[in-house]
């Protein structure tokens, strides 16, 4: 599939170059060395050139760049880019050119493991790193393993194997903690698009649940939330109860991680699975309905002649008095022309920036179902403009310690039955956190 794999720098030099198939030429490379120098290098991710395509994407000072000759899945080309940039950042930290320099020999032994003939085989991390041993700088490999001697033996070597080859292929065995423990986290990111009026445009969340597992032995466990579907297929019989349907949500759509089992997702709607090891990506979803939305903004803007302004905006919290918000930011927008404006808050700190023409409102705390206000006077400099303003819509930030889509854990279980520890034993965490995406209000 693909033809050749090179990491470029920012003047355009070859750092890394290795070739899978005979019909990539040299020239067609040195043609890309020479283009991604230039200013506009990053403007298409794909670029043609002698009837080659270059798949690239840019890490830092460093160009990732594969080649091909073939109709390939551009998508599927992208992800393997961003999956080698990783597996390299967790060896080596930081990708910059002096650690791409240092580490080659080990950047090409990794290229080996990660493509056969152009076709992409593993790229995890934690498995790669049981069999490729070299240290390379800011490696990670000692807070991989612990103080666990690196693999030497046949029998070690053939559980290699067996890992690489076998369905588990994520997670190695011989996992020992002293304390097993499971942190859950849901973490949602909240779009929004609200008219001047308060009505909303459009809004979804985008969430993810993230895992960091510390157990013991191959453990199995059991995620189950309040989705609509979930619940309907597990309890005919207790649909008669008004709260089943007022807790449920609708999710739009999700993608899991390779560790969950998809047949009993889909035959039970329950999420099985055998964590990696540390931390990871469970899944991913989207929810467009009942949305609880943390915070509304009421703008109001009013022209004062034509050298004169006045803005006033009004912030309010949506949840429950028990919950802080934090890290709140408000960002009012201002004309072009702006020579001055005085501005009064009685909560956080606001200035004006000339440089982003802007009012920026920052409050670090603020308790539900309270509201905040600003006032500022905008000085107008005089002359007609050539555009009218076109009044951005007003922007906001937040970090708020609840689900805005409804989502709720309604049990974590684990089972190990190989080690002599159960369910009870375990000590699970979950968190909420929701943040603003693109929340937006018009003016």
């Amino acid at each position: 599939m693909i033809g050749g794999m090179f990491m470029y720098n920012h003047k355009g030099e070859v750092l890394i170059s290795r070739v899978f198939r005979d019909d990539i030429g040299r020239n067609a490379v040195d043609a890309f060395a020479s283009m991604s120098s230039t200013p506009a290098a990053g403007s298409f991710p794909v670029t043609n050139m002698a009837r080659t395509s270059f798949f690239h994407i840019k890490r830092g000072n460093i160009w990732f760049a594969a080649v091909t000759k073939q109709n390939v899945n551009a998508a599927m080309v992208f992800e393997f880019l961003m999956k080698v940039s990783d597996v390299m950042s967790s060896y080596f930290g930081k990708i910059t050119e002096d650690n791409v320099k240092n580490n080659f020999v080990l950047i090409y032994e990794l290229l080996d493991e990660i493509l056969d003939y152009g076709y992409p085989q593993n790229t995890d991390t934690g498995i790669l790193k049981t069999f490729i041993t070299q240290q390379g700088i800011k490696s990670q490999i000692k807070q991989q393993f612990g103080d666990q001697p690196l693999p030497k033996t046949k029998e070690e070597q053939s559980q290699i194997t067996n890992q690489v080859t076998g369905q588990i292929g994520w997670r190695r065995e011989g996992i020992k903690y002293r304390r097993n423990e499971l942190f859950l986290d849901v973490l949602e990111n909240v779009n929004l698009l609200m008219s001047p009026q308060g009505q909303v445009l459009s809004a979804h969340v985008a969430g993810r649940v993230v895992i960091k597992s510390y157990l013991s032995g191959m453990p199995e466990c059991k995620f189950g939330m309040n989705d609509k579907l979930m619940l309907d297929r597990q309890g005919k019989g207790e649909s008669s109860d008004p709260t089943k349907t007022k807790t449920s949500i609708a999710i739009d759509d999700c993608t899991f991680h390779q560790c969950v089992k998809l047949s009993k997702f889909e035959s039970e709607r329950s999420i099985s699975f055998i964590p990696p090891d540390g931390e990871f990506e469970l899944m991913k979803y989207r929810t467009t309905k009942d949305i609880s939305l943390p915070f509304r903004i009421i703008p109001l803007v009013r022209e004062v002649g034509r050298t004169k302004m006045e803005v006033k905006v009004v912030v309010k919290s949506n949840f429950k008095p028990s919950i802080l918000g934090q890290k709140i930011e408000v960002r009012i927008p201002t004309p072009l022309n702006t020579s001055g404006v005085q501005v009064l808050c009685m909560k956080g700190k606001a200035k004006y920036k000339a440089s982003e023409n802007a009012i920026v409102w920052k409050i670090k705390r603020m308790s539900g179902m309270k509201e905040a206000q600003i006032s500022a006077e905008v000085e107008l400099l005089p002359g007609a403009e050539k555009k009218k303003w076109a009044r951005p819509p007003i922007s906001l930030n937040f970090e708020v310690p609840f689900a805005a889509s409804g989502l709720k854990v309604r049990y974590l279980k684990v089972f190990e039955p190989k080690l002599n520890y159960s369910d009870h034993d375990v000590i699970k965490w979950v968190r909420y956190i929701s943040r603003s995406g693109l929340y937006e209000t018009r003016c």
